[in-house]
């Protein structure tokens, strides 16, 4: 790593310290803030270029006047600088430059495996039955996994096309090994209620191998597989049965003309982008295996670029940095490091991977409504945003502010009588709620119920760690921590005055300045839209009234507070009480009570288990089911 000194920064000074090697480089301010960071194919050269044009775009001329400190890190190839740009934006976030604000990973298909357990039972096996689900999160446990999705959505209507066509079971193990009779699912004929044995394993097992045939593309040979199987019926004199494999071929070519998209029988992702209004619209048109999975639309952070393939080129490196990559990639416009960043994809993926933004016939046709995709969603976006745009000036000139506010915190604080309290920070800026920067803090050591407490002790956690990060900046430490290092413009407390103070102290404790602390409460009425604001700085009580945008904007950030806040305590309250339960039971330590609720699928399954249930599980001895079983019976 190399890097320039920090007094009396001289540019071109410090590229002739360079080499002409591929690898990254920082820019830093003054407070050592970072304010892009880019990559080279030759160092010496892209660093170089900013110090010895004549001219540049203004947002260009805006960084470089700020830059105080260069760092650099040589790569091996410029395929593998690409890669360390795009790690590195997306987890330092950068101002100037270009970030995808992608906070949720992609949904799944899950086929679970096949594990017939040997039991001694006559109630049927739930390992001996795969069930296809949902999954969101790490692919761990075994099983197929079809997918990535483009959103839940997306798997939502696959799953209820493969229980339409197959009867695939999708309830838990733990509802399962509890079914006395055919749930609703098999009397609408989506699941062949195997739970009660109406279906035999190897008949079960050839529904899941066709459905697997579906999710990969080959829809085709099912069919042809069906027609032979309604031949032979039909032979056989089994008119029934032949009538219903005759109506499930003709359900999967409804479903085929409805889903599948001719020309695009490979795994693609068609891109487009539009800009404009200092918003970008990155759309992408999901195909895998000939089926058209649907669309998403991305409004990356642009850092003040407006170039649409400059906006493609960051989206595409950070978007599939760590995703599985189609054999395709069609973009709308083309950008200069097209063929080394296809390069570098592709020495990821181990195998080649094609970007292009030249196409003719299908995907053509696939780009251009890709493109009115994204200029569709940039024209309702720049509507949205002026009408949050309006609500923030609305709050600024409420509250005498000398400027709009670029980041609203909001706190509150949720419990049940003092059980498992939990504190939310929600972050607003102009764009809309930053859900990465959120917060919980699971609040302990205070007398249950004691709200000022729980307040004070959750404002104390985040900004002792702000001022801990702001300080490890300065001493440009490489565990600092930017979002949590920024102080809000407006902190505002969901309470009356008592939790107000709690602020007002420990901001006053911690040495932190000019961050405006105002409180809401519920107004007389104690309606929403008709809160009351208390302004610490002046003690006065506001009241904007419903039909205030201001009160709109901080209605609206209030409530995602108290989501957030409610969801994390019921969470915490659920699993503080399936512990306690276990806990109560000698001899079901840490594991057994882990081991238990992951068998059965949380507290509920695990209360409606009998004692041979029970011993199924690893480490549960008769005795110790017995004491599990009383516990929840007796």
């Amino acid at each position: 790593m190399h890097s320039a000194p920090t007094d009396g920064f001289d540019g071109k000074a410090f590229v002739r310290t360079l080499s002409g090697s591929p690898g990254v480089y920082r820019m830093f301010d003054a407070r050592d803030d970072l304010l892009y960071v880019g990559k080279a194919g030759n160092l010496k050269k892209r660093v170089g270029s900013y110090f010895l044009k004549p001219r540049m775009e203004p947002r260009i001329a805006a960084m470089v006047a700020q830059i105080a400190r260069i760092e650099t890190t040589v790569t091996r190839t410029e395929a593998e600088a690409l890669l360390l740009e795009a790690q590195l934006i997306k987890t330092l976030r950068p101002r100037y430059n270009i970030v995808l604000r992608d906070d949720k990973s992609y949904p799944y298909i899950h086929l679970t495996p096949l594990v017939a357990h040997d039991v001694d039972t006559d109630r049927p096996d739930p390992g001996a039955f795969p069930r296809l689900a949902f999954h969101r999160g790490a692919r761990t446990g075994g099983g197929r996994w079809f997918g990535p999705f483009p959103s839940a959505g997306a798997v939502r209507e696959t799953l209820d096309v493969i229980q339409k066509l197959f009867q695939i079971r999708n309830c838990e193990d733990s509802y399962f090994r509890n079914r006395s009779r055919p749930c609703l699912q098999h009397q609408i004929r989506r699941c062949t209620a195997p739970c009660v044995g109406l279906v035999t394993p190897e008949e079960y097992a050839e529904s899941v191998r066709h459905a697997e045939l579906f999710l990969e593309g080959r829809a085709s040979r099912v069919q042809e597989e069906l027609v032979a199987g309604m031949e032979r019926a039909s032979a056989n004199l089994a008119f029934e049965q032949a009538a219903r494999i005759r109506d499930r071929i003709a359900a999967i070519q409804r479903v085929q003309a409805r889903h599948y998209v001719q020309g695009a029988n490979v795994d693609m992702d068609v891109i487009a982008c539009a800009v404009g209004g200092g918003v970008a619209c990155v759309s992408v048109l999901f195909f895998r295996n000939g089926a058209s999975l649907g669309s998403r639309d991305f409004f990356p952070r642009l850092g003040g670029a407006q170039d649409p393939g400059e906006v493609l080129a960051s989206f595409v490196a950070q978007y599939y940095l760590e995703r599985p990559l189609p054999d395709e990639i069609v973009v709308s416009h083309p950008f200069d490091d097209l063929e080394p960043l296809a390069a570098a994809l592709g020495e990821r993926a181990g195998r080649a991977v094609a970007i292009k933004s030249r196409v003719r016939g299908d995907r053509a046709r696939f780009l251009d409504l890709a493109r009115r995709n994204a200029g569709a969603a940039l024209a309702t976006r720049l509507a949205s945003r002026q009408t949050l745009l309006a609500r923030f000036e609305a709050v600024r000139d409420l509250l005498g502010m000398d400027a709009m506010p670029q980041r609203i915190e909001c706190f509150d604080i949720s419990h049940t009588m003092g059980e498992a309290t939990v504190a939310s920070c929600v972050v607003f800026g102009p764009e809309g709620p930053e859900k990465s920067q959120y917060r919980r803090f699971n609040i302990a050591g205070i007398e249950p119920g004691d709200d000022y407490a729980a307040m004070r002790q959750a404002l104390t956690r985040r900004f002792r760690d702000a001022v801990r990060n702001r300080d490890a900046a300065g001493a440009g430490s490489p565990s600092c921590r930017p979002l949590m290092a920024a102080l809000p413009e407006l902190l505002l407390i969901d309470g009356g005055k008592g939790q107000v103070q709690q602020a007002v102290d420990v901001l006053n404790e911690l040495g932190i300045e000019g961050v405006p602390v105002v409180g809401v409460a519920k107004g007389a009425a104690r309606r929403a839209g008709d809160e009351d604001l208390i302004v610490a700085a002046t003690g006065r009580t506001l009241h904007p009234g419903p039909e205030s945008p201001a009160s709109h904007l901080i209605q609206s950030v209030r409530d995602e507070a108290h989501r957030f806040a409610i969801t994390g305590h019921r969470g915490r309250r659920e699993k503080a009480r399936e512990a306690s339960t276990l806990e109560e039971v000698p001899g079901v330590g840490a594991r057994r009570r882990a081991a238990l609720l992951r068998h059965f699928g949380g507290l509920g399954g695990l209360s409606k288990a009998g004692v041979e249930e029970l011993m199924q599980v690893k480490g549960i001895s008769r005795e110790l089911a017995e004491r599990i079983y009383a516990t929840f019976h007796e």
